[in-house]
């Protein structure tokens, strides 16, 4: 199914391949400011924290391309990690590569990306986590939502409104016929990284059953859990999958029961933590007709072998990463795609029963072509998000940084 501009930056990273290669019941379209009659929403915390920004800048030194759906990471040595979909030309594109940025200096400055990964199709948004041994895994998936746009482009007429300019017509051709058709669908897949020299050398890519677009997280325990979606495979189930053994391997733990009403097909780009009192929370981004357009939550108090039903918490806005901080409170950042455009945080001082009055870390976007933030905690306690969005007159996202405090 091609979405139109609209649905499709809207739609963001995952949810918007999925859509375009038919998953689910149709195309998950942009939130709108308006939405369906919803459930009763889970009670907010009564503290009212600000967000104090000391900073924001782009981050990202190739201007003449399109860059997204970054995490980034904090590693025990204090180095930053940052992942993300590079070498793109649009939010659709069959160019996208998976390239991996570090800072040794809280984010001030930033390495040269390089690039993990670039497969014959698009490869989309990148998670990255440090785990308890020092190894860095990377996740990506790969999509083949550009074969729509550029099926459109061959079929317009040179010279008229929309037509490409031969150039570009011309390379993303060359791009699609490096592989056969049978070879871009063999391509299709949800994937991981793994290196265990502190990213000097990297493996081949392997399967790792879901995706998100963070990626996986570390327990306590010494366990590794992936919250996530089978997207091209299997039965699109929605849940968890953990690894035992420090991210080589994986296997399915739990799916999420689906809301009565809602399909689960609807749910989309999960990410997880592990609370203070040993409980796992886990957000999703949600496209059913309840709550279209909000972040729903589901937790687990065995370890994530149960969940609750995913309910919502009040969020317009989506998809979110959450962080535990230093201090105990979870904070969740997240895309807003309607104006004021930009990117809010929200924490909860009680393990994600309840949460803040939104926390406005960026507020000056001009559409709704950015989003999907991460934030680490830096060294002196300050927090560092960065995020990916088109900026005004340019027709290629940039990575953009914010740090900020919490007052």
């Amino acid at each position: 199914m091609l979405l139109s501009r609209r649905e499709l930056v809207g739609g963001g990273g995952a949810a918007a391949a999925w859509a375009l290669l038919g998953g689910g019941r149709g195309a998950p379209a942009a939130p709108r400011a308006a939405s369906a009659p919803r459930a009763a929403s889970a009670p907010r915390a009564a503290s009212a924290p600000r967000a104090a920004v000391r900073e924001t800048k782009v981050i990202s030194d190739q201007p003449h391309l399109y860059h997204g759906w970054a995490t980034l990471a904090r590693r025990r040595s204090g180095r930053l990690l940052l992942s993300y979909s590079g070498g793109r030309e649009a939010h659709v594109c069959p160019l996208g590569r998976v390239e991996l940025m570090q800072s040794d200096d809280q984010g001030q400055t930033w390495s040269w990306p390089r690039v993990l990964l670039d497969s014959g199709i698009d490869d989309r948004d990148s998670g990255v986590v440090e785990t308890a041994k020092g190894t860095i895994l990377v996740t990506t998936f790969s999509s083949l939502a550009y074969e729509p746009v550029l099926a459109k482009a061959e079929k317009a007429a040179a010279g008229q409104p929309g037509a490409w300019p031969e150039e570009k017509l011309r390379r993303w051709r060359a791009a699609h016929r490096r592989l056969t058709a049978a070879e871009r669908q063999s391509e299709l897949g949800v994937w991981m990284l793994r290196s265990t020299d502190g990213g000097v050398t990297w493996s081949a890519r392997y399967g790792s059953l879901v995706n998100s677009p963070h990626g996986p997280i570390q327990l306590a325990d010494g366990r590794l859990l992936y919250a996530g979606k089978e997207l091209w495979q299997g039965r699109h189930r929605v849940g968890v999958c953990q690894s035992t053994d420090d991210g080589q391997t994986w296997r399915w733990l739990a799916e999420l029961p689906t809301r009565p009403g809602d399909s689960h097909e609807q749910y989309h780009e999960l990410h997880a933590v592990e609370t203070g009192d040993r409980r796992l929370v886990v957000q999703l981004r949600n496209h059913n007709r309840a709550n279209a357009g909000e972040t729903l939550q589901s937790q687990s108090s065995d370890r994530g072998k149960t969940w609750s039903v995913p309910h919502p918490i009040g969020v317009w806005g989506l998809p979110s990463h959450l962080l535990r901080l230093k201090d105990g409170r979870l904070l969740m950042t997240y895309g807003y795609r309607r104006p004021p455009f930009g990117n809010q945080a929200r924490t909860s001082n009680d393990h994600g029963r309840t949460w803040s009055e939104p926390l406005a870390i960026s507020a000056d976007g001009t559409s709704g072509d950015l989003g999907y933030p991460s934030t680490a905690e830096l060294d002196d306690g300050s927090l560092l998000t960065v995020w990916y969005e088109l900026m005004k007159g340019s027709s290629r996202a940039v990575l953009r940084q914010a740090r900020w405090s919490i007052d």
